[in-house]
């Protein structure tokens, strides 16, 4: 069971370094940092798009329309957080403690 956790953290842990790159790879793109026809930085832009849409699709179509305000990457973000510190509490289920 010790393994289930560890696998359960990587990926949360995971979810989390791609959440905090994409947030501020947005922000550089926003304050015209970085330019998204750059070839590489078009690409990793698309690609985190791609890997994030589908988790950030459903938290948007339940959060009202806030204008050009997205909050779902931070319900996203506070629910990985909560999940983690969930795991944490709990570790001692997993290690059978």
């Amino acid at each position: 069971m010790g393994t289930l956790f560890e696998a359960l953290m990587l990926i949360l842990n995971v979810v989390w370094f791609i959440m905090i790159a994409h947030i501020v790879l947005s922000w550089l793109i926003s304050f015209q940092v970085l330019n998204v026809r750059q070839p590489t930085v078009g690409q990793i832009w698309y690609g985190l798009n791609r890997l994030l849409e589908p988790v950030y699709g459903p938290v948007r179509r339940m959060l009202p329309n806030t204008g050009g305000l997205d909050l779902a990457p931070l319900v996203v973000f506070i629910v990985v957080i909560i999940a983690q510190r969930a795991l944490m509490n709990n570790a001692g289920f997993f290690y059978g403690y």
